[in-house]
């Protein structure tokens, strides 16, 4: 079923894609938790974290650490994979970093993403629109 990217139901579809899944975590992020407010998109500001590897609705309390990134960017980042326009979008000041910027370089050491973790990228890439 397709979903519109960042809506309830892309969250809902992005957990159950997680679950069935279920891609090992790498050691260096199974304590991570970063917070990120996506802005501009149709339906808003979208408040959601990465924790432990997985995207999660909301904020967690104790994140250390806070991304405010645009719609477009926060696409280009989960849906296209496109680090050189996430690079970019920071180098340019759009990303915006708030709290423990050493949490998002603990999020390098986490190695290349597994087989399952791909797959996991692969099948929330061919249910998300717009």
């Amino acid at each position: 079923m397709a979903e519109t990217f960042l809506s309830d139901g892309w969250f809902s579809q992005t957990e159950k894609i997680q679950n069935e899944v279920n891609p090992p975590v790498p050691p260096a992020i199974k304590d991570l938790k970063i917070n990120m407010q996506v802005t501009g998109g149709p339906s808003g500001e979208v408040a959601f974290r990465m924790e432990a590897g997985r995207l999660v609705k909301g904020h967690a309390a104790d994140a250390p650490t806070k991304l405010v990134i645009p719609f477009d960017t926060a696409r280009a980042m989960l849906i296209d994979q496109n680090q050189q326009a996430v690079m970019s979008a920071f180098m340019s000041g759009q990303i915006r970093v708030e709290g423990d910027m050493a949490k998002l370089m603990q999020m390098q050491m986490a190695g290349p993403p597994s087989p399952e973790a791909q797959k996991v990228s692969q099948l929330i890439k061919e249910m998300t629109t717009a």
